[in-house]
């Protein structure tokens, strides 16, 4: 079946002091229709949240789509489009051999991303770009609330 549904997923993640509690946030936009899809853990890292607001809002989609994502992270960017394929070839090494970071993460990715069409715009992080802002402040509130978990 030839996605035909088009859909824009923003997203942005965020580790307070990186490590430390994480949070994502991801928009989903259809046909002016916007649904926010967030989350966090209490231990996480920039480049893992930023995986999971993509992972996430794939996710929530019902049918295969053609989705446009939208985000700041040229590591989930450059990770899906260039260095997936090699590290899948290597047996998920790294280019210096060393094993991947992250692979669970990719893997999730990889695996919520190929019922869809993807393409891909990388965005300018706390630049004015309202979706990217809006998505950065649902994700530091999901930070915020990790910790206040992990406190008390």
């Amino acid at each position: 079946m030839t996605p035909t549904t088009e859909v824009t997923l923003y997203s942005d993640g965020c580790a307070l002091n990186n490590p430390g509690p994480g949070g994502w946030a991801a928009i989903l936009v259809f046909k002016g229709v916007e649904k926010e899809v967030t989350g966090g853990e209490v231990q996480s890292t920039n480049n893992r949240a930023e995986l999971m607001a993509v992972i996430s809002g794939l996710q929530a989609l019902k049918r295969p789509c053609k989705v446009h994502v939208v985000t700041d992270s040229q590591y989930v960017i450059r990770g899906m489009t260039e260095w997936l394929p090699g590290w899948i070839r290597r047996g998920w090494r790294n280019a210096e051999g060393e094993p991947v970071k992250n692979r669970e993460l990719w893997e999730r990715l990889s695996e919520a991303a190929a019922p869809h069409r993807l393409s891909w715009e990388w965005v300018k992080g706390h630049a004015g770009h309202p979706y990217n802002e809006r998505c950065d402040r649902l994700a530091k509130a999901e930070a915020q609330l990790q910790k206040a978990s992990a406190v008390s």
